[in-house]
This record gives C-alpha cells, structure tokens and sequence, in this order.
C-alpha cells in the first residue's frame, strides 16, 4: 500500500530546532522525488522543500539557510531539519512524493500522493 507518514512534530521555542521525518512505503524510493509543504490555518499550502531522486534539492525563499532536506533512500525516509525556527513556522507539515517526470518547483499539482501530516508550533 503506497504510504507516507510523517513524524517529529512539536512544540518549540523561536530560535530552536526540530526534524521532522517522512517515512515511505509501497513504492521505490529512489525513484522519486519527494517534496515538504505546510499549511497554516486560513492558508494556502505552501511548498518548503524538495529533494529529487538524483539528490539535487529546493528551497522556499523563507526557508532558505535554516532548513535542510535530505534522504535515505535504503531507510526509505525524507527528513527535513529545521533550524533556527520562528513562529511564522507553525504550521502543519506534510510530505509528498512527486510525479515521475515532474521537477521540483514546489507546486503542489505535480504531487501525487500526501502523508497525513505533523504539526509544527513555534512559540515562546
């Protein structure tokens, strides 16, 4: 059953870190991309991050410097690092896998399949 499951959601502090993981299931991992997104309450969903299957990544510009992107494809995880976060992080965050053919421009279209999603919250 084609699955993705993401985890290491919290609570933290502004400045502080967390890592949030996507583990995959039912497909080959490292025959696909696989993007991060997040959606704040009476917003839109917003890319943060994709890693393709050659390994080259992408970055929102608000992210940029403070997240990290990587994969194991052998584990069959995704995992993003978060770094120095601020309360306009808060967010839940999800991961997707993306379209074979597809590039990793961050737009949710080209995804095809979505985990359940984790909450992130930034606060003091």
């Amino acid at each position: 059953q084609l699955q993705l499951v993401e985890s290491g959601g919290g609570l933290v502090q502004p400045g502080g870190s967390l890592r949030l993981s996507c583990a995959t299931s039912g497909f080959t991992l490292n025959s696909y991309g696989i993007g991060w997104f997040r959606q704040a309450p009476g917003k839109e969903r917003e890319g943060v991050s994709c890693i393709a299957r050659s390994g080259s990544t992408n970055y929102a510009d608000s992210v940029k410097g403070r997240f990290t992107i990587s994969r194991d494809n052998a584990k069959n995880t995704v995992d993003l690092q978060m770094n120095s976060l601020k309360p306009e992080d808060t967010s839940v965050y999800y991961c997707a896998r993306l379209r074979l053919f597809s590039r990793c421009v961050l737009s949710p279209s080209d995804f095809d399949t979505w985990g359940q999603g984790t909450q992130v919250t930034v606060s003091s």
